[in-house]
């Protein structure tokens, strides 16, 4: 690897950027208030802890976290969940859209947030700047990238990863010979678009662990790598607002675009079936992906809690978070998030719960509210039957609610909850009254 500014880790001569994402509207209800980075992964996790922790285990300490939408409670935890002591130089800054003298709109796409934070970026002068997507579920080492982008003298370097048939046309499509030299790029072609050019070279498929004769196609992960004279260039020379449907396919004729391979898990949690489903596979025996492995734990909020009690209950293939009280309950393929009540025959299969962000009596004057209103208790009364259902912060389930796996072409936007890719989706702080059917 070539000398950076350092004499030290060269690591510690990279910036990342972490985008904060836009309006999550393919998420809601689960963005209704809050970014994308900002929702509960694993039932204690943010999405946002994965890149952030990802950097951190990387040797980057210069983090830049950029906002727009729905930004206080990303905001909060960051700010709860991160802080570098005063002999480090690292940190995490919070660059929230802002009106100045020469912009006065919000971002419009992912480049035009780079752009509008350009100057706070290249301030640090930098050897190499890694822009990062913060609502993905993967587990990544930088630095093999960032010195894959050096040793290949690149401008630019994309991760990508071998994708089938049926995922293709939801991603960014690349054509790389063997060496991963990048010549065309394709964001979301349609299906019938699927051309041989995009298929994944077979020795980049090898390295992947797959076969060659295998129908693959190489997609962008989101992930980009870019000497910070290129990315100057390209943000103050063009007005383009997107990385993959116009920076990266226009910037292939001018610059030297590398590809780096990721082998391991990687998944966009941009709907709500692939935030469903990546959860519940999470507590499956044999899981595709794990979150804790031995030196690369993902950090979160650290949070002074009891351990989670069960009594009098079967609890299969589920994952239970500190704080939860589960009784006389039957709990299947779920996730159970912090501070999570389920109280006495009920039946939970296919159940993501993100919890409570506080206990019943530790807000006595949100209580006595509900209580006047005649709301029932935090979490799940008794005798409820769940199944493929997704529970918001701070839900609030009478006794004998009903709520059944829905089709898959089900449409509904409710007051209270939505049906979505046949998972309905209780909004946080709704209240769902005793011997409710859905």
């Amino acid at each position: 690897m070539t000398s950076l500014n350092t004499t030290t880790d060269p690591m510690r001569s990279v910036c990342a950027v972490v985008l904060g994402g836009g309006r999550g509207s393919r998420l809601m209800p689960l963005t209704h208030h809050r970014a994308k980075p900002a929702v509960a992964l694993a039932g204690k996790y943010r999405l946002i802890d994965v890149p952030i922790s990802n950097c951190i285990h990387s040797g980057i300490k210069k983090m830049f976290v950029v906002t727009q939408f729905s930004s206080v409670s990303l905001h909060r935890h960051i700010m709860q969940s991160y802080a570098f002591d005063h002999f480090s130089d690292g940190f995490i800054d919070i660059l929230a859209a802002q009106q100045t003298q020469e912009r006065l709109d919000w971002f419009q796409g992912t480049a035009d947030a780079v752009r509008g934070s350009l100057r706070n970026i290249t301030y640090l002068k930098s050897d190499a700047v890694l822009i990062l997507s913060g609502d993905h579920l993967y587990r990544m080492n930088y630095r093999a990238m960032v010195e894959h982008h050096t040793r290949k003298g690149a401008d630019i370097t994309l991760a990508v990863c071998p994708v089938n048939r049926a995922a293709a046309p939801s991603m960014g499509l690349l054509r790389a010979d063997q060496d991963g030299a990048v010549s065309a790029f394709r964001e979301k072609p349609k299906a019938h678009e699927l051309t041989e050019e995009y298929r994944a070279p077979a020795e980049l498929c090898r390295r992947a662990g797959h076969t060659a004769s295998e129908d693959l196609f190489l997609a962008s992960m989101g992930i980009y790598v870019f000497k910070p004279e290129v990315l100057v260039e390209l943000m103050t020379q063009t007005s383009q607002i997107d990385f993959g449907r116009e920076v990266i396919p226009d910037a292939l004729p001018r610059y030297k675009v590398h590809a780096y391979l990721h082998t391991g898990y990687w998944r966009d949690i941009g709907t709500i079936r692939d935030f469903f489903e990546a959860n519940i596979s999470l507590a499956q025996p044999d899981p595709p992906f794990r979150l804790y492995r031995p030196g690369w734990p993902f950090y979160t909020h650290t949070r002074s809690l009891a351990p989670c009690s069960v009594v009098h209950s079967t609890i299969v293939d589920s994952l239970l978070c500190e704080g939860s009280d589960i009784d006389g309950a039957e709990i299947a393929d779920s996730v159970i998030g912090v501070r999570s009540q389920v109280k006495p025959g009920s039946r939970l299969r296919e159940v993501v719960m993100l919890g409570a962000d506080y206990f019943e009596g530790d807000r006595r004057d949100q209580d006595i509210a509900a209580s006047r209103e005649g709301m029932s208790p935090l979490g799940v009364g008794r005798d409820c039957q769940l199944e493929r259902v997704i529970l918001d912060k701070n839900v609030r389930l009478g006794d004998g609610v009903v709520i059944r796996a829905q089709p898959m072409e089900r449409e509904v936007e409710e007051e209270s909850y939505w049906i979505r890719d046949g998972v309905t989706v209780i909004r946080g702080n709704c209240h769902i009254p005793s011997r409710t059917v859905i």
